[in-house]
């Protein structure tokens, strides 16, 4: 081993129900995923997390592998200009390092369920460490440009988000067509309404456009057509964001959605 570079080998693997990039929430608090947590055999690992589970979080040390390259300033959803990477809690990084605190649901051998995941299928783990409230949790430390409200908060409450939240109402057109995906295996809601409660600007992050018909979004494969008014978002309708053309090589949900709602 090189002066200049180190060796690291993964413990484990996460399993979780998050395929594409997409659909991982940018900070696990966000996230309601649960996931698994394998740890690899022949290590001794089943004893390595004997007692992990009087814990209600761990903190998973991740290596982001499909975030390719880096570079020194990038714009995070909730902020307005861009900022100095390490600055930041953005995925591409010298080193892409990840760093989660789960909820820990049961330990069953070499396997760690886990809520609030936001990790995609097949994120190597580097380490797990318990989260110990009393030494990782300051609320009044300061948060640099992310400018968190003022007071105090009472004892066990977690900081609120620093970012002013926008209100999405979800108009009755709108809700019977999230209701048919629903019904057919595809849930937008929650993404959707934490997407556009960070605001309606568009951003690097986030795939907001404006076209002849008005603002939209593009949550997974979906647009979703939204209006503003002062410090509400209506979203007023669903649309499939496959092409017309490309409609017979694509999920048959589309087709029915089509067919159901034009």
């Amino acid at each position: 081993m090189s002066e200049d570079a180190l060796e690291l080998r993964p413990i484990g693997v996460v399993r979780s129900p998050l395929g594409e990039l997409a659909e991982v929430p940018r900070q696990a608090r966000l996230a309601t995923v649960r996931a698994e947590l394998v740890l690899a055999p022949g290590l001794g690992l089943e004893d390595a997390i004997a007692d992990l589970e009087g814990w209600d979080y761990v903190w998973v040390l991740s290596w982001m592998h499909r975030a390719i390259g880096w570079r020194p300033k990038v714009q995070p959803p909730r902020s307005e200009r861009k900022r100095g990477v390490l600055g930041t809690r953005a995925p591409h990084r010298p080193n892409p390092i990840g760093l989660s605190a789960m909820r820990i649901v049961g330990i069953a051998g070499r396997v760690v369920e886990v809520e609030e995941c936001d990790l995609v299928d097949g994120t190597p783990i580097l380490d797990l460490k318990p989260y110990v409230p009393w030494s990782d949790a300051i609320p009044s430390a300061r948060t640099g440009w992310l400018a968190p409200p003022e007071g105090a908060l009472p004892g066990g409450e977690r900081p609120a988000d620093p970012r002013p939240i926008w209100t999405v109402l979800l108009e009755e057109a709108a809700r019977v067509q999230l209701s048919f995906l629903r019904e057919h295996g595809i849930e937008l809601e929650e993404r959707l309404v934490h997407a556009l409660s960070l605001g309606p600007q568009p951003h690097a992050y986030r795939r907001i456009a404006k076209d002849a018909r008005g603002w939209r979004i593009a949550v997974k494969e979906w647009f979703v057509r939204f209006e503003t008014d002062s410090d509400r978002i209506r979203v007023t309708s669903i649309e499939s964001g496959v092409r017309p053309h490309d409609l017979d090589r694509a999920a048959p949900v589309h087709r029915l959605f089509v067919t159901r709602f034009g």
